[in-house]
């Protein structure tokens, strides 16, 4: 998807690059980092743009490291790829994601890139998922020398806008993540860089870095755990400038319109149709040239031009238009339009009540849900990364959840925003979900989702002190995600509802019925004007090198086993075997994820998830399996978990975890 962007090679600065040099931690330990900077940055210094992440510079993220940094070195920065401690070439060990070690590390690198020849004292940190993530945390702790963040597909509340959960609700990204990351912190570090050390340090991580997603279920309500990296718990510690970036495809678009509302920094926002990737080569397009806007806010805030990007509106998003379902869009067709004062809350809303099968203008009669445990099967990937199909399909297809359709609209409809579920509730037990789905639904009846939200209704009132459902009927109020969509003249809208949405989060501990009464949803009307088209054309600098040995494959089939009735979700990713260029490193990924559940049956729930990582030059190699299953039974979460190392001479490393964690409330 990176190589098919226009390349720009005329920069008005020569770059020359630096592919490792070891930045120096307070403790001794040292970080491994790839640099890009004009070539006479010493006579005439340029700030830094660091990107800091625990994805291996040396062939994880060096697809993109390729576009982005030598670029914005060839317009007089210098772009800095540091690979956390424990991960890639850098030494260590890491024990778990936004731990204080990790901040630590990222304000010692600042204050070194701050005092190098080649530095004029600022940096800027960009970052998108976990370089968002510590943008923003870095950002909170204020060192002296960062000017301006720019932070993607990133959240300001680890527990309530993460992997974890939703709502309350356990995600099942919380295993499928989990296992990725096991994956990843236990990668080792290329020889060609660390020398004949790399097997001594492989092995320290195979020791010390963990299985961290036992620490994530541990963890069930909102405490330090997640507060600890959450931006949200004093936004007044963030106050450099920060440019906030959102797709509708991804899975953090909400913290867009939240982080607008809340800080009091110098901010501005931008939502496209995009997944979880850089605008300038995301899909769904339309790609922008985000590396020229980049420019335009470390222009403004890291050398003190103006480049008149403060003076536009704070968030520009873009308003999608409708579509047949399809799990893959290779573009999403639209208009862009600008909130001058976003408040957080939609100048309009329009209000429907579910009533006689029918989402009318008046309220009707309660609700009874009880819906099977494979409601949810339609709804693809919690976070959609949209370069394979892993979007949600027809909503048609979704037979188990309760649906309300309007009559056919006589106007075009924009929502831009939260739409918002009330209800008065009661449950027969005393933890149950409740997830709301809305759809596009066209004159030929497809569906399309545009917008969904889940409770677990025991955090109806908190996610710190969940409450059991009481029995009698209580007030209940929550946000779906945030939408940006118009439904067409002639189009219905349709509100669906159901007790589970698997496999997105895990199913209640036991079987839920609900009785909702005064049940409505408030839509976010849009009636903003259409803003100009005005980005430039995306492009990057030179794209990596590389040579497909052996093609990929991406697969996600759903099957029933006809004899036991238990459903099954699949999905194999393989990258392929590719060789880099410029490294001669060889590398393949291989991820498979299994989710099965028995309709009838919450305590069924089964997860299992497994990578395969293949590292190659010459006569050395490393591989490494890792597989990490889980368990939803009434009163427990089990896990279990294996890993196999091995190099050209044998076994590394053999290890397997086996935990019982008890449920509280989700």
């Amino acid at each position: 998807m990176t190589s098919d962007i226009p390349i720009r090679t005329d920069f008005p600065r020569k770059v020359r690059e630096i592919e490792n040099t070891w930045i120096p931690m307070p403790d001794g330990t040292r970080l491994a980092a790839r640099i890009w900077l004009p070539e006479d940055a010493v006579d005439d210094p340029v700030p830094a743009i660091l990107e800091y992440l625990p994805y291996r510079k040396r062939d994880g993220t060096v697809e993109r490291d390729h576009l982005t940094h030598p670029y914005f070195a060839g317009f007089g920065y210098a772009g800095v790829r540091v690979d956390m401690r424990g991960t890639g070439d850098s030494e260590g060990v890491c024990r778990g994601e936004y731990l204080l070690q990790e901040q630590e590390d990222c304000l010692a690198v600042i204050e070194w890139l701050a005092v190098q020849p080649w530095c004029s004292g600022k940096v800027g940190m960009i970052g998108i998922s976990w370089g968002g993530f510590n943008g923003l945390q870095v950002a909170a702790r204020r060192p002296e020398a960062l000017g301006a963040v720019i932070s993607l597909c990133s959240t300001d509340d680890r527990y309530a806008d993460d992997i974890h959960f939703m709502g309350g609700a356990v995600l099942a990204e919380k295993l499928a993540w989990g296992a990725t990351a096991f994956a990843i912190a236990h990668t080792p570090p290329d020889p060609a860089i660390v020398g004949d050390r790399w097997r001594e340090m492989w092995l320290e991580r195979l020791e010390g870095n963990g299985l961290w997603l036992v620490d994530w279920f541990r963890h069930q309500h909102r405490n330090e755990f997640y507060a600890h990296g959450s931006i949200c718990e004093n936004y007044a510690d963030v106050d450099v400038p920060v440019y906030l970036v959102g797709g509708w495809a991804d899975g953090y678009t909400n913290v867009v319109l939240r982080m607008l509302e809340h800080l009091s920094c110098p901010r501005k926002g931008l939502i496209g149709p995009w997944g979880h990737k850089y605008p300038h080569f995301a899909v769904p397009g339309p790609r922008i040239g985000f590396l020229q806007e980049c420019l335009r806010w470390w222009d403004q805030h890291l050398k003190g031009i103006d480049t008149g990007i403060m003076d536009e509106p704070p968030l520009r998003a873009w308003i999608q238009h409708p579509v047949p379902p399809s799990p893959f869009f290779e573009t999403r067709p639209g208009h862009w339009t600008t909130a001058p004062g976003w408040t957080g809350a939609a100048a309009a809303t329009k209000t429907l009540f579910p009533a006689d099968g029918m989402l009318a203008e008046e309220p009707g009669e309660p609700v009874i849900l009880s819906t099977p445990q494979n409601a949810g099967y339609t709804a693809g990937n919690w976070c959609g990364y949209s370069v394979v199909p892993d979007g949600p399909v027809d909503q048609n297809e979704e037979a188990a959840m309760v649906c309300f359709d309007t009559a056919p609209l006589n106007h075009d409809l924009d929502l831009l925003g939260f739409p918002v579920l009330t209800a008065r509730i009661a449950s027969n037990v005393p933890q149950a979900n409740l997830i709301a789905v809305l759809s596009d639904v066209q004159e030929d009846g497809k569906a399309t989702r545009i917008s969904y939200g889940i409770l677990n209704l025991t955090h109806r009132n908190s996610h710190a002190e969940p409450e059991p459902m009481p029995g009698e009927p209580v007030p209940v109020r929550f946000r779906l995600n945030a939408c940006g969509q118009r439904i067409a003249k002639g189009h219905r809208l349709r509100l669906a509802l159901s007790t589970a949405y698997w496999p997105v989060v895990w199913p209640s501990q036991s079987r839920a019925s609900l009785t909702l009464a005064g049940t409505r949803v408030d839509l976010p009307v849009w009636q903003g004007d259409v803003a100009p088209d005005d980005f430039q054309n995306p492009e990057g600098a030179t794209p990596l090198a590389s040579e497909v040995l052996s093609d990929g494959a991406y697969e996600r089939c759903r099957s029933i086993d006809m004899v036991t009735g238990v459903e099954t979700c699949e999905v194999l990713n393989d990258s392929g075997l590719e060789r880099h260029v410029h490294t001669g490193i060889e590398t393949r990924s291989i991820s498979r994820e299994r989710f099965s559940i028995h309709p009838d049956n919450p305590n069924s729930a089964v997860g299992v998830c497994s990578w395969v990582k293949h590292y190659a030059r010459g006569d050395w190699s490393a591989n490494l399996d890792v597989s990490v299953t889980v368990r939803a039974l009434e009163t427990d979460w089990q896990i279990d978990a294996r890993l196999r190392a091995v190099d050209g001479e044998g076994v590394v490393a053999e290890k397997s975890w086996s935990e019982t964690v008890s449920r509280n409330l989700v």
